[in-house]
């Protein structure tokens, strides 16, 4: 589904990513892990397409900035971007006609039952909390339940209703063939969720596990992340499966 090769992205002498190559299969969930400064955020812009980089990507064997490709993508970024004169409702009903979507109005209705935004549909983006203002972001990003979506740092801010119900919309999206990036540095936060698991330090992939080979080592994702940022038993995990 995403295929990412050698993937380098500056900023002047600094690299944010650095060489970095991975491949993600459809169904899966796969936690973009890192300490604050990895380069997780970069990689993701990259990969929507808003970044120049060195290298290629491709999603479903399109080029990650052709049409084709931006059909299957979708991206919830950390900070929402909202418009202050729409309220939430023409939010929705601005993306809906934006991605020419047919019959999205009850989508629309069943988001904001499960995210509890039915009363706010007329509020303006600007007049909502930082909590409210994360779980219009996330129905942005699914209303056109795109094939393949990308998450960053999706439960900041986030009540804990807010949280499960996103975890349900994940597990529902894997059983639907669907492939998910999700980037965060609070463990806990997916440690349920994850089927392979990608740590990044210093625009560098020092992991690339999946559930199966960490329970088989015996480790947890917590253990497994120490181990990596913080230089325990790194020879042991500092090889991508398939990348060396």
């Amino acid at each position: 589904m995403l295929q990412v090769s050698h993937v380098t992205k500056k900023y002047g002498k600094v690299k944010a990513c650095d060489d970095v190559s991975f491949h993600l299969e459809p169904g899966s969930v796969t936690v973009l892990l890192g300490p604050n400064g990895a380069g997780k955020s970069t990689l993701m812009k990259a990969i929507i397409g808003f970044l120049r980089h060195e290298g290629e990507i491709t999603v479903s064997g399109f080029p990650s900035k052709t049409p084709q490709a931006r059909r299957l993508l979708g991206y919830v970024p950390e900070m929402p971007s909202l418009y202050p004169n729409l309220t939430v409702g023409e939010h929705m009903e601005f993306l809906a006609r934006a991605y020419k979507l047919k019959d999205y109005r009850d989508r629309i209705d069943r988001l904001f039952h499960d995210f509890e935004l039915d009363d706010k549909r007329k509020k303006f983006g600007d007049e909502l909390s930082k909590g409210m203002q994360q779980k219009l972001n996330l129905c942005l990003g699914l209303l056109p339940e795109p094939k393949m979506l990308l998450l960053d740092e999706p439960m900041i801010g986030l009540d804990p209703h807010a949280i499960k119900q996103l975890k349900l919309t994940m597990e529902e999206m894997r059983r639907e063939g669907k492939t998910l990036l999700v980037s965060t540095h609070i463990i806990d936060s997916v440690d349920m969720l994850w089927d392979r698991t990608i740590i990044m330090q210093n625009g560098v992939v020092r992991a690339n596990v999946t559930r199966q080979e960490l329970e088989a080592d015996g480790r947890t994702l917590e253990e497994l992340f120490f181990d990596v940022t913080e230089g325990v038993d790194r020879e042991n995990v500092s090889s991508a499966p398939g990348e060396e």
